[in-house]
């Protein structure tokens, strides 16, 4: 029994959010997150949303206050009353590449943080967010922040 535990624990590997930047990485918990920023034209936030679904990562959608400079225009529109425009796109991604900055905010929102990526680092560097496996012992008690 005890080696069945030990087994499932190290070698059992299951898929994760990783966070990576600057030689570093963090895990997310949670299968979905957003990401948030101040549009550098439009002056107006923006967000999308990211799933972890079946081992893969999808955009799902995006949301914006108004269509402007690099705002796609092929997706479908959802109905809200937030003053948003809300897309679904719902994009699968090998991995996410930002580049973040102080002047738009950079932010990653999961259900249980808020995290202020334009203070984890300087101006203009980039973060990678992709799908790892990781054993199971280290998605129980590695080191994630949210």
């Amino acid at each position: 029994m005890l080696f069945v535990l030990l087994f499932c624990l190290f070698w059992v590997k299951i898929p994760s959010i990783e966070v990576c930047y600057q030689n570093q990485s963090f895990l997310l918990k949670s299968n979905d997150f957003q990401l948030g920023w101040i549009h550098s034209v439009e002056k107006e936030p923006w967000f999308e949303t990211y799933e972890l679904k079946g081992g893969e990562l999808y955009l799902k959608s995006t949301k914006f206050k108004t269509f402007g400079a690099g705002v796609p225009t092929e997706n479908r529109i959802i109905k809200s009353n937030d003053g948003f425009i809300h897309m679904v796109v719902d994009r699968k991604m090998s991995e996410v590449t930002v580049t973040v900055s102080e002047n738009v905010k950079t932010t990653l929102y999961t259900h249980e943080k808020i995290i202020p990526l334009y203070q984890l680092m300087d101006d203009y560097e980039t973060i990678t967010i992709r799908i790892v496996k990781i054993s199971l012992w280290r998605w129980i008690w590695g080191e994630s922040i949210d």
